[in-house]
């Protein structure tokens, strides 16, 4: 059976979580401060809250985006 797997979006502003995949991993979050593409697609700049380090995030399945209204 063939899944679609919708595309990630986002938008500045938005909060991006990544769930730890192993044992004693923990969860990064942080604020996207920057979508370079129009469509809201991948790569991300982000802002991580646990030690106000800013890089670029290509999101894995690990990965998801609280949307801000």
């Amino acid at each position: 059976m063939d899944e679609e797997v919708e595309a990630m979006k986002a938008k500045v502003g938005d909060t991006i979580v990544v769930e730890g995949t192993h044992v004693g991993d923990h969860r990064r979050i942080g604020v996207i401060t920057a979508v370079p593409h129009e469509d809201g697609s991948p790569p991300y700049t982000v802002r991580w809250e646990d030690d106000q380090h800013e890089g670029i995030l290509y999101p894995g399945p690990d990965t998801h985006i609280k949307t801000t209204t």
